[in-house]
């Protein structure tokens, strides 16, 4: 029985999956090989670039669509170890190329790197062993250079420079292609001080997408397909809906539902919405490797300038081009404008990070804010609001500079919804100085969720602004959610005003809808 790929390339005897060759423009990916170019195939972490170009070099060995090549693949992931030692690089590289090439047959490179090693200086012997290599076979040599990018610093930049040099002499006496892959472009490699690439030979970058939603619901079906086990219509939805067709994420969250769950692993019933749902707080809360990863990310600065203002509902006025570059290239940042987080489950896990100490000091109690099954979301909120009054002080002070604190803390204290069998999905558009929290809880109408609405405003601006704002989103989001309920949260971080003017609770109207404000 196949299963939906969650580690390394994908294999079709093993894995669903959508023909890695039909995710890339191949007429252009081959007309760049056959013309002798030198490019770029980027993309984040666990997007399936391996599988792309192993099977693009199935596809070119001996006599493919782009001639009578000889085309080996090597990953250079083990070049995080090197650090800055070149030496040490070079060797790494040349053993990686010397067993790829001869487990396809070809031991020339085997026979040649150690004499290369020992006399030629570290910064040339990569250029002087392709030449080689090149030169000992009529057939052009065509590389496909996976994880490039774990080589930092020195190496990577003499690995590049030497790709560079070798470059006019192709393709008798150099590879006649080069595919590098890795997470970003490498022309954000530059030596320290320096204003260009030292790639500057690079035809093109290619940037691997994600599914689209066609192909989201295509992978689905073929579990259907071998199984007999269909996905309801609200479960489709909410894959596509949560994932946005990240891949990792589409399998994952599938093979979760499918093969982890002891009722999704009964094949005459189907998949629900709700069971997708589980499965998604499951991948959330176990902290797999790929959301650890991604986790680990939020600790660098130049991450944290776009994250925050987004967290906040900032403007987002000082997000620099080459930072909004880099998080879309770590997949953390959806591609297209609005600049938001990429997708549900992200946006879901990077508040859960930031505020991970304050929901580990808040005691998860769950029974005293369900009623007859029923969230209580009134008293959750006041409750809330009384422990604000009494702790933001020292919390908020303890999110530095994230302005979003406030909100964080809401997030941490409404994440024993999550603990008490709800879901919740969090929106922050950048510039509507919001964050949007949408609750779903079991117990609807035949069987599905109930569903309120919570919204967080900063009163940047005025208490009164900021309530005549938030009503007007809040009564438009509990109308796109169909929500039940709906409720302003305004945060009034005023020093001068005193905790009794802050903190209330009235109900206001606004267009035949009715929303419970909260001062705070």
């Amino acid at each position: 029985m196949k299963r939906f790929a969650r580690t390394g390339p994908v294999k079709p005897d093993r894995h669903y999956l959508i023909p890695p060759l039909e995710r890339v423009d191949l007429d252009d990916v081959l007309t760049l090989i056959r013309e002798e170019q030198y490019f770029v195939l980027h993309a984040p972490r666990q997007t399936g670039k391996t599988s792309v170009l192993l099977a693009l070099r199935d596809l070119l060995q001996g006599g493919g669509p782009a001639g009578d090549l000889r085309c080996i693949y090597a990953s250079l992931g083990t070049g995080r170890t090197v650090g800055e030692d070149v030496g040490h690089a070079t060797r790494l590289i040349l053993d990686e190329l010397a067993d790829a090439a001869r487990s396809q047959g070809d031991g020339t490179l085997e026979g040649l790197r150690r004499e290369v090693v020992e006399t030629t200086v570290p910064e040339a012997a990569v250029k002087h062993a392709l030449a080689r290599w090149a030169e000992a076979d009529a057939r052009p040599l065509v590389l496909l250079l996976d994880e490039v990018d774990t080589l930092t610093g020195n190496p990577l930049l003499s690995l590049l420079s030497q790709l560079r040099e070798g470059y006019p002499d192709r393709p008798a006496r150099f590879p006649q292609s080069v595919v590098l892959c890795g997470l970003r472009d490498v022309q954000d490699y530059r030596a320290p001080g320096a204003k260009g690439s030292p790639f500057n030979i690079k035809a093109k970058s290619l940037r691997l997408g994600d599914f689209s939603e066609a192909e989201t619901l295509a992978l689905l079906g073929q579990h259907t397909e071998e199984t007999g086990q269909a996905f309801a219509e609200e479960a489709l939805a909410t894959v596509w809906r949560e994932t946005r067709g990240q891949p990792w994420l589409v399998n994952a969250l599938a093979h979760e539902a499918c093969f982890e769950s002891r009722t999704g692993r009964d094949r005459s019933r189907a998949i629900t919405g709700e069971e997708i749902l589980e499965a998604r707080e499951r991948l959330i809360g176990g902290r797999v490797t790929h959301l650890h990863n991604l986790a680990e990310r939020l600790k660098e600065e130049r991450v944290r300038r776009v994250i925050e203002p987004i967290l906040s509902g900032g403007d987002g006025d000082d997000i620099t081009d080459d930072d909004l570059d880099y998080v879309r290239d770590l997949g953390l940042v959806a591609l297209d404008d609005p600049i938001r987080i990429a997708n549900p489950i992200y946006a879901e896990v990077v508040p859960r990070v930031v505020s991970s100490r304050a929901q580990r000091a808040m005691t998860q109690r769950t029974g005293w804010y369900v009623k007859d099954g029923r969230l209580d979301l009134e008293t959750l909120l006041g409750a809330f609001q009384e422990w604000f009054r009494e702790n933001s002080e020292h919390w908020v002070e303890r999110f530095g500079s994230y302005e979003a604190g406030p909100q964080l803390l809401l997030h941490s204290f409404l994440h024993r919804v999550v603990n008490g069998g709800g879901w919740i999905h969090r929106e922050q558009p950048l510039g509507a100085g919001r964050a949007d929290l949408l609750i779903q809880w079991p117990g609807g109408v035949d069987g599905g969720t109930r569903r309120y609405v919570v919204e967080c405003k900063l009163a940047r601006r005025g208490v009164d602004r900021a309530v005549a704002e938030g009503l007007r989103q809040t009564a438009r989001y509990m109308d796109r959610c169909g929500a039940e309920s709906g409720h302003l949260v305004v945060f009034d971080l005023d020093g001068n005003r005193s905790w009794s003017e802050k903190t209330y609770r009235r109900e206001e109207a606004f267009e035949g809808r009715t929303v419970t404000v909260w001062g705070m």
